[in-house]
């Protein structure tokens, strides 16, 4: 199955997981950026309130791909706001994957809004799941929700 992953990172942790899961899956893998990086605290109001922000054009055609995996720091408790503008970019009929990745608290509470948003998108979640790292990076514990 095609699969390419889309991440976003602030820290540094999820790009290591993203990299770690690209070379297990045999994946493509694309960085999300956002156009204009905001102050921290301004992030996490607009994680919080699951706003949009403005990102760079994602450069992989993703009608070519069977699957995508979207991963995203979590930031109160939701994924990043840049990871609500990647999913208003998801074509219709892909089977996609969540990993939520923190070293703090999971998205319990947050998880089927999350997975709301790629459904709206005619897509279907096949997995999500909450991935907890050490501060070196390694993967503590995955929690499928």
């Amino acid at each position: 199955m095609k699969t390419i992953i889309l991440y976003y990172s602030h820290s540094g942790n999820t790009k290591r997981f993203a990299l770690k899961k690209a070379l297990e899956l045999d994946a493509e893998i694309e960085e999300i950026v956002e156009v204009k990086k905001p102050l921290l605290v301004v992030g996490l109001c607009r994680a919080l309130r699951r706003k949009m922000t403005a990102i760079r054009p994602i450069k992989a055609q993703l009608d070519g791909f069977e699957k995508i995996i979207i991963m995203s720091p979590v930031w109160a408790a939701h994924p990043v706001s840049a990871i609500n503008s990647v999913i208003e970019c998801l074509p219709g009929g892909k089977k996609v994957e969540l990993f939520m990745v923190s070293a703090g608290g999971g998205t319990r509470k947050s998880a089927e809004k999350t997975k709301a948003l790629v459904t709206a998108r005619a897509c279907e979640v096949i997995e999500y799941t909450d991935v907890h790292i050490k501060q070196k990076g390694s993967e503590v514990f995955s929690q499928k929700l």
